[in-house]
């Protein structure tokens, strides 16, 4: 199978240098021709893997707990506002100009 190396990286928007391109179609096609090799092998009476682990649902029950009070939450704050932790701001506001 040929492979355009050039149009794959086309396709992925990808800049590869021209002196790369020969390299990768001859790493690509020894790909592809690695993975038809597995269509060869007889998977007839082999059942599906869609898991390997067995576990099976491991999250746990949902619970109403009781929580802290917003006052216990607050009381270490360095600084709140209307019962809220106040910080510095995260993201930088843009000028709409």
């Amino acid at each position: 199978m040929k492979i355009k190396a050039s149009h794959l990286a086309k396709l992925a928007n990808l800049n590869i240098a021209p002196d790369k391109l020969k390299t990768l179609e001859s790493q690509i096609e020894h790909t592809i021709t690695y993975v038809e090799k597995l269509f060869e092998v007889n998977t007839e009476n082999v059942s599906q893997t869609n898991q390997v682990t067995g576990l099976e649902n491991i999250t746990r029950e949902d619970k109403v707990e009781s929580s802290f009070s917003q006052h216990d939450a607050l009381k270490n704050a360095q600084a709140t506002l209307d019962g809220m932790f106040k910080v510095k701001a995260v993201f930088e506001q843009e000028d709409n100009e």
